[in-house]
């Protein structure tokens, strides 16, 4: 939901129409605040991605694989309810009308009251998810520490629906930042001095509690309780099939969360979530800005299939180019990472499983940019499709090869869902022509030479940190030859097309 009041706002940008109709708004302030939203969710994202990484990294140093675990396995039981909002918010930012007092208080009412229901449904059961998940009285102190996070959350809804409305991404994007630096800045300090899974649950209360108030000195809106029968069923209309898809994509990660972690236990589970959050780190840091930026560019050149190809190629290749390198560079010294750092190799047992999610990965990065050509040309129903084809084989293969091989047989699982996308490629190239010989071939070569010079090195030379950085230097230098030896006039033709569009900016 956050983005898709930008995305709604791209794809019309270049209307005839003018859309200030309601007053809102006019069409040059809309050209000058989607510009500066992209920047500001670049921005996000990146800042985002680089506290998560720097973060991960020290709480998997203090926490042992256990309390590791039992963020994400309790996380996942909060994070399943928190899905269920109806749509109500996405339906608010995409309505053409500006929202009236009424629809505001209408949904604030309705959101809040399914979540305050959730909530309580939370604190009654719990004896049932502690018996269930395996939870001690630390964890279930956590499990009320997030349920009270949603509750947070959704009181901060209408004033963040009105900064999308509005593309105010400036200030959209501040409260999002403070609180992942609290979150992170409190966790990492609090598990240093040895409280474990506490430094969880103080740390989700003082993020949310500090967002909240920034989010009404940022966007003030006065909260309200309204009922409005007609305003309900106009944002039903949106609402409902949007909920569909968020339901879908719970069911498949949350839920599985909730499966695997009554399987493998937090210990075993915190394992696989370590070599998993590793794993996907070169797609949060490299892949998520250019999707989110990409998505409106492929939105506009929806008739235009020449332009859409280029584009599509271009981005492809901008991800394959930092993910397959960034992929092999983790696969091959995580180990030398592990016996290297202090208190690190309490992560050893996942090191395979680390390999075998990062071939998953290696896929997203391939298939995530064509299934977002297809909703940007309206084919929804074709991705819609191919989540349901990944949430099928994701709950038929984890749980039982789980069951049989513990984390192993699960990243074994996520290998063979990864290798399911190539329907999704094959479907994609349907409907938009790439060139796959140079924006996945070229780069997978030069991965592959980058990878041989990583293994020799690692042969060669003794484990230490100067041999460490002495190996991933060489091996960068390989790369990045025969990278311009194989794409060198694509990529100086790309670099100066970026300068001028850069000055011409400013």
């Amino acid at each position: 939901m956050q983005t898709f009041g930008l995305r709604k706002f791209m794809e019309d940008i270049n209307a005839d129409e003018h859309l200030d109709a309601t007053g809102e708004i006019t069409i040059e302030t809309v050209k000058k605040r989607a510009v500066g939203g992209i920047a500001a969710l670049t921005g996000r994202t990146i800042f985002f991605q680089g506290v998560t990484l720097i973060a991960t990294f020290f709480l998997t140093v203090f926490l042992n694989p256990g309390q590791y675990g039992v963020f994400y396995i309790v996380s996942a039981v909060v994070g399943f309810f928190a899905k269920f909002d109806m749509g109500l918010a996405a339906a608010l930012v995409q309505k053409k009308d500006h929202p009236a007092p009424q629809d505001l208080k209408t949904a604030f009412t309705i959101q809040n009251s399914i979540v305050l229901t959730f909530v309580i449904l939370i604190f009654l059961t719990t004896p049932f998810i502690s018996s269930w998940q395996h939870l001690n009285q630390e964890s279930t102190y956590l499990l009320w520490a997030l349920a009270l996070g949603l509750l947070i959350a959704s009181l901060k809804s209408i004033p963040s629906t009105l900064l999308e409305r509005e593309l105010n991404f400036s200030r959209y994007v501040i409260p999002q930042m403070v609180e992942q630096l609290l979150f992170y800045t409190v966790a990492v300090f609090l598990a240093w001095r040895g409280l474990g899974v506490t430094s969880y649950t103080v740390a989700v209360l003082v993020s949310g509690v500090s967002g909240l108030i920034l989010i009404y000195i940022l966007r003030p809106w006065k909260p309200g309780i309204a009922w409005d029968g007609k305003s309900f069923r106009n944002l039903l209309r949106y609402g409902i099939p949007y909920q569909f898809n968020t339901i879908l994509a719970s069911i498949k990660d949350d839920g599985m969360t909730l499966v695997l972690g009554g399987i493998l236990g937090s210990a075993n589970y915190g394992l696989l979530v370590w070599a998993k959050k590793w794993a996907e780190a070169p797609l949060r840091f490299f892949m998520d800005q250019v999707i989110k930026v990409t998505f409106p560019a492929y939105s506009r050149m929806q008739d235009n299939q020449e332009e859409l190809s280029k584009a599509v190629t271009k981005s492809l290749l901008f991800i394959c180019l930092l993910v397959f390198p960034a992929l092999a560079g983790l696969v091959i010294l995580a180990p030398s990472l592990v016996n290297l750092i202090p208190r690190y190799g309490k992560w050893e047992p996942a090191l395979f499983a680390l390999a075998l999610i990062s071939i998953n990965s290696a896929w997203a990065a391939i298939t995530t940019p064509l299934t977002n050509v297809l909703m940007a040309i309206g084919k929804i129903k074709t991705t819609s499709r191919l989540m349901v084809m990944w949430t099928v084989l994701t709950w038929v293969l984890f749980p039982l090869l789980a069951y049989l091989y513990g984390i192993n047989g699960v990243a074994w699982g996520y290998v063979v869902v990864g290798c399911s996308s190539l329907v999704a490629v094959l479907v994609a190239l349907k409907s938009v022509k790439v060139d796959i010989l140079s924006c996945i071939g070229k780069p997978l070569f030069s991965t592959l030479i980058f990878a041989l010079a990583l293994l020799a090195g690692r042969q060669l030379l003794p484990l230490s940190w100067i041999s460490f950085f002495s190996i991933l230097m060489f091996g960068l230098l390989i790369y990045l030859f025969f990278t311009f030896l194989l794409l060198g006039p694509t990529l100086s033709k790309d670099a100066k097309k970026l300068a001028l569009g850069i000055r011409g900016r400013i």
